[in-house]
């Protein structure tokens, strides 16, 4: 009864604190819009608060709510708070297996897939190939460097751009590396010129977010451009410009937004307009997100990272199995769930 007691005062504050986070979250975010567009309409306010009690269970869903109500200036039934996303959503329709996606070694296990740019993988004191040969320390400069004088190190678990490391081939140290932690050596991707426009001085990110619905049918359901800044190596959550972009057409927003979400019409540093622009093979982005999703259908709902290479080629960096972000999406394209039923998890056992 005691341990029962103690088990439930430490899953009680947790919940406490993950929600209280995201209130604070929320509510800074909804400052920032209201600072450009004014106080969002109070019949939106109370809109949001009856849906979050009356449909999601709790009003503590509402304050995401308030920040999607803010960014469409009105309210929209279907629309999932990032934190009910997180507590609701991801347990139930992913559980443990998400968590497949930050263990970077299992990938080319998974998938078999040329989308991926992995050349070595380093996992618990062992180098090995894509195909899960053991490498020695000699070998792994000459494997690692085969196609290039850069590569990108990742470690598992890479969140929100933290954790990469770019090595030049004359400053490789394998032994520096292995004191990183486990993670994925992969090859450096030269972007397509499109995305070379809008940010040269690092590789722009193809968010697209995939669902598996209860038939088994897997469907695009948000995409956005991730993209970095001058002074970034690569793209970062700290620091990123989000574009929205249409998921029939390739279409970029009109507008764009920076970490505050605030809307801005071009890029801070290179001026380029968003407006209008045509992701080039859009269609390719699409088709390897259905593809790939179906190979691992246990995770319900994932955010690939990928990108068009200098030839056209799709490469997926990473892929995000756990809480992958949906709350932008919601805000500038959603509600982007409504049919598959996820407002009535929170109702299940």
């Amino acid at each position: 009864m005691i341990k029962k007691t103690a088990k439930n005062l430490v899953e009680e504050y947790q919940n406490w604190s993950y929600h209280s986070s995201h209130k604070k979250s929320a509510f800074r975010i909804l400052k920032n819009i209201e600072s450009v567009n004014g106080k969002t309409n109070p019949k939106f306010i109370k809109l949001s608060n009856e849906y979050a009690s009356d449909i999601l269970g709790w009003k503590g869903f509402a304050p995401w709510l308030h920040v999607y109500s803010a960014m469409a200036k009105t309210f929209k039934e279907g629309w999932i708070p990032d934190n009910y996303y997180g507590k609701i959503v991801v347990p139930k329709l992913k559980g443990n297996y998400g968590v497949i996606a930050d263990y970077n070694s299992l990938t080319s296990l998974i998938f078999k897939s040329s989308f991926f740019p992995d050349c070595l993988y380093y996992a618990n004191g062992l180098w090995f190939s894509t195909d899960y040969r053991v490498i020695s320390d000699k070998e792994v400069k000459n494997i690692a460097f085969k196609e290039s004088e850069k590569v990108v190190f990742k470690i598992d678990n890479s969140l929100q751009g933290r954790g990469v490391f770019f090595i030049e081939k004359n400053n490789f140290d394998s032994q520096e590396l292995k004191s990183l932690g486990n993670g994925v050596l992969q090859k450096y991707i030269k972007q397509h010129s499109f995305f070379e426009d809008i940010m040269p001085n690092s590789v722009t990110t193809i968010r697209v977010t995939s669902v598996i619905n209860d038939e088994g049918i897997v469907s695009v359901r948000a995409c956005y451009l991730r993209v970095g800044r001058d002074s970034d190596t690569h793209v970062k959550s700290a620091s990123h410009i989000r574009v929205p972009v249409n998921i029939a057409t390739g279409t970029l927003n009109k507008y764009g937004y920076t970490t505050n979400w605030i809307q801005i019409e071009n890029h801070p540093d290179t001026n380029y307009l968003f407006d209008k622009k045509q992701i080039p093979n859009f269609n390719k982005c699409i088709e390897a997100a259905l593809d790939l999703h179906k190979m691992v259908p246990f995770t319900r709902s994932i955010g690939w990272d990928m990108i068009l290479d200098e030839n056209n080629n799709i490469q997926v960096m990473e892929w995000n199995g756990s809480h992958n972000d949906i709350k932008f999406s919601e805000a500038t394209q959603g509600p982007c769930f409504t049919d598959l039923g996820w407002e009535k998890l929170w109702k299940l056992n």
